[in-house]
């Protein structure tokens, strides 16, 4: 249902990482399932859209290298929550001038306030910058999957394919923030009626 990489991350934060985020930002275990399983498509898809210029998968490519390599992602989290991981400076260099209008996509979508959509993107992005260099990188099993920027620009650019084949939700959301020229018209109206499956109004 969704992507290879966003649905192996959101794996991985199934549990007590998904719960801790959640308390950090007074939302129930529904909500946080919902709203963590509709940034980090957009998240993603961001990363893909930077990384399909050479210049953009160059930068991008040493900044994992440089700074994010070897990281655990429990390890990130345990910063995110203590207030650390640089998720603000992470998000200046992924969304750019989109910042804004993603958190208020996000709200849209989830039903979350502003700040709580901008802090969630904030404690996310070090998260999924921590996943992508391991994966790239190492990769469990070893080898990794990118050994050049424009391999990782391929990869990248495939989840993002993927995320928006997919639609639903995240495909939505990453449509409607980062397939826009930032002009202002961004329209969420069409997100605001998904919310109430992440209020309580939809499936139990």
């Amino acid at each position: 249902m969704s992507a290879p990489m966003t649905r192996d991350l959101l794996d991985q934060l199934q549990g007590q990482p998904l719960a801790d985020i959640g308390n950090q930002l007074g939302l129930s275990p529904t909500q946080a399932q919902g709203a963590v399983s509709a940034a980090l498509p957009l998240l993603l898809g961001a990363l893909g859209r930077n990384a399909s210029q050479p210049q953009g998968a160059e930068a991008l490519f040493g900044a994992l290298q440089r700074d994010h390599a070897g990281l655990d992602i429990g390890s990130v989290l345990g910063s995110v929550l203590g207030g650390g991981g640089q998720g603000g400076s992470i998000l200046d260099h992924v969304l750019g001038g989109r910042q804004q209008n993603a958190a208020q996509g996000l709200g849209a979508a989830t039903g979350l306030g502003q700040g709580q959509a901008s802090s969630l993107l904030q404690m996310l992005a070090p998260l999924v910058m921590a996943y992508l260099a391991k994966r790239m990188f190492a990769g469990n099993g070893g080898g990794g999957l990118a050994g050049s920027p424009q391999q990782l620009g391929d990869v990248l650019g495939q989840e993002r394919q993927t995320i928006a084949q997919q639609g639903g939700i995240g495909g939505s959301l990453m449509g409607a923030v980062l397939d826009r020229d930032g002009d202002g018209d961004t329209d969420f109206s069409d997100l605001i009626g998904l919310a109430g499956s992440f209020l309580g109004g939809g499936r139990r």
